[in-house]
């Protein structure tokens, strides 16, 4: 039937386009688009950040157990 989206009766969700992707062409976006990516850059590199501490705080301390 027209007007029905193919993937609405398969029951899967619909997946979101990316925020941003790399390498992806700019020239259409306004420069607000571009800062608003930038935002949410940041914000992914400060979780990619804390991601990589737990995991050297989690060696540090499976190191220092067996040392000991």
């Amino acid at each position: 039937m027209a007007g029905f989206d193919d993937e609405a009766g398969s029951g899967a969700p619909r997946k979101a386009a990316p925020a941003h992707e790399l390498g992806q062409n700019l020239d259409a976006l306004s420069v607000n688009e571009l800062a608003e990516r930038i935002e949410l850059l940041k914000a992914e590199i400060l979780r990619l950040e804390a991601a990589m501490k737990a995991r050297e705080a989690t060696r540090n301390a499976a190191s220092a157990f067996f040392k000991a």
